[in-house]
């Protein structure tokens, strides 16, 4: 059970996250559109319930996530809340339906582009300043994602325009690497730290829980194959799911079964052991999603369930479990 309003504190600027992050992707849109009467009231009603924590990115419905964000944000008293972006992604010549797989916009890592995505999400979000800028997705561009967007966020950092420094992505090697050669706050680490893959235990986990970076966990469903592994066409990192995945999840939606333990409790509780773990976004494209969310962390699980987890060898040895 996770008291999801809690508030941790990250990087050295101490940036307040509450445990539940709202991600705010599908705001922009994500297979189907959220009507914006329907998003505004979202991000209200999670502030209400006191989700205090909001990520976003240029690239989420091609700048619309953080544009109805930044309709409601001003309403809040600043201190009282704390929002996260990415940068990176050129959007310009998109819309909010047409910036999803395969039709991935070209990205850019350059500083100048970086100032400017940087200062375009000031105004679309309306803030005065960035609690934190991700680097979005730079997987084929480490140098060019460290001479350049790092420099950028490092300047931004210090001019007091946003106060942590991060990166976002969906694999846990590159970020290790940016973790050992830069001064980064968090990162934001999707699909790569969950009850069904724990890949990131292996370098960067124990690197940044090392160094004090922390680690906001994305992505704790596998792109759905958590919520449902017997859904027709399952998926996992917004792909068509390998058979080996799908029967992994279906054991550990078994041994859960076994304890009267939904899926979804489990795999949203199980990130928040591991001592890097600052905050878990988790999307939603409704309040009632949201709430359905919140139950799931406040579920009861009993301690056995983990063991039974790690004994037959369905998490890996190495992952601390909410008992521990």
């Amino acid at each position: 059970m996770i008291n999801y309003r809690d508030v941790t504190y990250v990087g050295k600027n101490r940036v307040p996250v509450t445990k539940l992050g709202l991600g705010c992707l599908p705001l922009g849109y994500l297979y189907k559109e959220v009507a914006e009467e329907d998003a505004l009231r979202l991000v209200r009603d999670a502030y209400d319930l006191g989700v205090r924590f909001f990520d976003t990115a240029v690239l989420y419905g091609a700048t619309q996530s953080e544009r109805r964000l930044g309709e409601v944000l001003p309403s809040f008293e600043r201190s009282s809340f704390s929002v996260a972006t990415k940068a990176g992604y050129d959007v310009s010549e998109h819309t909010p339906d047409t910036v999803l797989p395969p039709n991935i916009p070209p990205r850019f890592y350059d500083y100048d582009f970086i100032m400017r995505s940087a200062e375009a999400s000031l105004k679309r979000l309306h803030v005065d300043y960035l609690d934190v800028v991700h680097i979005h997705d730079p997987d084929d561009m480490f140098a060019e994602a460290m001479s350049g967007a790092y420099k950028a966020l490092d300047k931004l950092r210090r001019d007091g325009v946003i106060r942590a420094v991060g990166a976002g992505m969906n694999q846990s090697a590159m970020l290790t690497d940016f973790a050992n050669n830069g001064d980064f706050d968090c990162f934001l680490l999707a699909g790569r730290y969950t009850l069904l893959d724990q890949s990131a235990i292996e370098d960067l986990m124990p690197t940044a829980a090392r160094k004090g970076i922390a680690v906001i966990a994305g992505g704790v469903f596998n792109s759905g194959l958590l919520t449902n592994p017997y859904s027709e066409k399952p998926m996992f990192n917004y792909r068509p799911a390998e058979s080996e995945r799908i029967n992994k999840a279906r054991e550990i939606d078994g041994v859960c079964k076994e304890f009267g333990v939904p899926l979804m409790a489990a795999a949203m509780q199980f990130p928040y052991a591991h001592p890097a773990v600052a905050s878990v976004v988790i999307g939603s494209g409704s309040t009632k999603h949201l709430k359905e969310n919140i139950e799931m962390l406040e579920y009861k699980i009993p301690p056995e369930l983990w063991a039974e987890l790690k004994k037959r060898s369905l998490i890996n040895e190495k992952a601390p479990t909410p008992v521990e």
